[in-house]
């Protein structure tokens, strides 16, 4: 280890240590736009100036590494004065559009600016027009004016995606970020740009202009749209959720996300979702309350197995839901009432080992990992082709499915409700609302679930890593978790009054209250 001084703090960092990684370290503030720890080093934007005593001048921190007993400040007048003379020459065509800029109130710029610029500017020549507007391919938007050439996006895709769609066009004062010749950005990682564009040069086509940030809390939780397990943050307010961005861990997923994982947060809002209970069949459903019909549910369940047995009824499982649901759900079924016809609903078998090379896995649900660990313990070896023999049989009077959360992800989503409805009775859980499911012919349940958004728990990932993540928000306040929705269903009773309840539908600015001051 070797030891260093970073504005009066000493500190003990790895050989290979950069300057600017030491100041993370230390918890020191220090002026940059170009650094990025997940890509190279590009010494582009010389903001990142430190006094090191010893040396007659100034160095960037980005690209200098630390010696041992090396003695850092970035807070003499020199330093201070060369970083403002850098946000000078980095705003001489920056434009003042702060009031319609999409990045307001998360822009590295205007942070940096109140922390360290502050000065009268000396530029009195027009500023140079640049391209605005530019669609460079399905999901991002470029405005070249307040772009301040890091080329960190460059190198994204040079050195994480290795597709090469970006550079930096033209000379001096006219250089522009843009996509070569027939190659638009448009590959499954392309907002990862938009994330780390330190301005609001880059912009989401999905999240443009539709929520300003300052009106988002957000929430730490895992990404539910494959078996890798991104660590991210979920973005909502009163009204519902808006986007989801990545939450730095080397275990998993680095600094990025893959924009599939990005849609998640559709699937969690009220137009996706089963709001109640409903019983009935196509064209006559009733609403109910869920607990109630939760509750009726697992009588009438416990009535049938004592007169018929247990082998009337099978259970269906997605890998959609938490360790903590699995377990609540095998104990009633398959402890409590002897239930051992019990089947995973694979909705991607041909490609559910497929990888991408760099997050994105073909197995688009959270925790089969955590599913088929508890299906080995309760030793069930059921095949999947058995239950489709056994219902052209008529076996099974009831089927119960843990269906899936995001409906989206399950393709054959129609073909296999064709093949639950040919049993008498259907108790349809999930959190999508789908027309599928309305139309369905025989006697149905459906209880409305929870999403990942709106619970606690814990997924196991393709490795085996175990995740807990925490509430975030509650969109529906009528549904269930599975937990709930069993316990209820075998017989147990749960203070409803207890349970979250979505917020007021009156929007605050949280800025105000939990921002800070610069």
């Amino acid at each position: 280890m070797l030891k260093c001084t970073i504005n009066g703090k000493t500190i003990e960092v790895n050989p290979g240590t950069t300057v600017i990684q030491a100041f993370e370290l230390a918890g020191e503030e220090i002026a940059h736009y170009c650094w990025h720890p997940g890509l190279s080093v590009a010494g582009v934007c010389r903001l990142c100036f430190v006094e090191i005593q010893g040396q007659k001048k100034l160095q960037i921190a980005c690209n200098t590494t630390v010696t041992d007993g090396m003695v850092v400040t970035n807070k003499s007048e020199g330093v201070k004065e060369a970083v403002r003379w850098g946000m000078d020459f980095h705003l001489i065509n920056h434009p003042l559009d702060c009031p319609i800029c999409d990045q307001a109130g998360e822009c590295g710029l205007q942070e940096q600016y109140m922390r360290y610029g502050q000065y009268d500017p000396e530029m009195a020549e027009p500023k140079q027009k640049k391209h605005k507007v530019v669609d460079l391919g399905p999901t991002v938007v470029l405005d070249s004016e307040r772009c301040i050439l890091c080329s960190r996006c460059v190198r994204f895709t040079e050195e994480v995606t290795k597709t090469n769609e970006l550079g930096i066009f033209n000379r001096g004062d006219r250089s522009e970020i843009g996509t070569f010749h027939n190659k638009p950005l448009n590959n499954n990682y392309s907002h990862n740009t938009i994330d780390i564009c330190p301005v609001g040069a880059l912009t989401s086509k999905d999240f443009r202009f539709r929520q300003r940030v300052w009106y988002l809390k957000e929430a730490r939780s895992i990404c539910t749209g494959c078996s890798t397990g991104c660590n991210v943050k979920v973005y909502y307010n009163e009204e519902g959720t808006w986007r989801v961005k990545p939450v730095q861990n080397d275990k998993v997923n680095g600094y990025w996300m893959c924009d599939k994982g990005r849609d998640i947060y559709k699937f969690t809002n009220l137009d996706a979702r089963l709001t109640t209970a409903k019983v009935g069949s196509k064209d006559h459903w009733q609403q109910l309350d869920a607990g109630a019909v939760a509750k009726d549910t697992g009588a009438k369940l416990r009535e049938a197995i004592r007169v018929g047995g247990a082998e009337k009824v099978a259970l269906v499982v997605t890998g959609q839901y938490t360790n903590e649901d699995y377990d609540a759900l095998f104990q009633f079924f398959a402890s409590g009432l002897g239930v051992r016809n019990i089947y995973h609903w694979v909705n991607n078998p041909e490609d559910m080992n497929g990888f991408d090379g760099l997050l994105f896995r073909g197995d688009r649900n959270p925790n089969t990992k955590g599913l088929a660990t508890r299906l080995e313990k309760l030793a069930i070896k059921t095949k999947w082709l058995d239950f489709e023999g056994k219902i052209n049989s008529g076996a099974f009077t009831h089927v119960v499915v843990a269906g899936p959360e995001n409906l989206s992800v399950f393709p054959d989503l129609e073909i296999k409700l064709r093949l639950f409805t040919q049993i008498p009775n259907l108790i349809w859980l999930s959190a999508g609302n789908s027309a599928a499911v309305d139309q369905s012919p025989t006697n149905t349940v459906q209880i409305p679930m929870k999403t990942f958004i709106e619970r606690d728990g814990t997924y196991t990932n393709f490795a085996g890593l175990e995740q807990k993540v925490k509430r975030g928000t509650t969109i529906v306040a009528g549904a269930l978790t599975l937990e709930e929705a069993v316990h209820l269903m075998s017989g147990e009773e749960l203070d409803m009054n207890l349970r979250p309840v979505p917020p007021h539908h009156l929007k605050t600015n949280f800025l105000i209250h939990e921002g800070g001051a610069l």
